[in-house]
């Protein structure tokens, strides 16, 4: 079960994103496979949205599905790129 951690932290990134009922089902021969829950009608099954995948295969479908989040910079950190970035540069 420890392997299927990176494919959960996903699926959470990408609820947050979304603000979606996403939820990750993982199969019993190691693939896993994304599903969206209906919260209007929660007696209804949850869709499936992808096929099963490897988990590595599954990530980068999971990280593409939602735009990410921009990292977020302080002035110092911007100040302290741009003078690795002069570094570099002679």
């Amino acid at each position: 079960m420890a392997r299927s951690t990176k494919a959960a932290y996903a699926v959470n990134r990408l609820r947050e994103r979304s603000n979606a009922a996403y939820s990750m089902v993982s199969l019993a021969d190691g693939r896993f496979s994304l599903t969206l829950a209906n919260l209007e009608q929660p007696d209804e099954l949850p869709t499936s949205v992808s096929d099963a995948m490897e988990m590595d295969e599954f990530v980068a479908y999971v990280n593409n599905l939602q735009k990410l989040a921009p990292k977020k910079a302080s002035k110092l950190d911007i100040a302290f790129e741009k003078k690795l970035a002069a570094a570099k540069q002679k």
